[in-house]
């Protein structure tokens, strides 16, 4: 993928980061509401970082 795809996933997943839990995990109280997702997509975060500088150095 072209670094201009990464960067408007990368922008897509932090919008969601804040439109999600404000909408459709209000009503979720528990751990597994806001907390989980947003270490879902911090991963998902790192993993698109991982293959966006894997091969910078070359």
């Amino acid at each position: 993928m072209s670094e201009k795809k990464w960067a408007v996933l990368i922008f897509a997943i932090i919008l969601l980061a804040y439109i999600i839990p404000y909408t459709l995990l209000t009503n979720v109280a528990a751990w597994y509401g806001s907390f989980l997702f947003w270490i879902v997509l911090t991963v998902g975060i790192i993993g698109i970082n991982f293959f966006m500088t894997k091969d910078w150095g070359k």
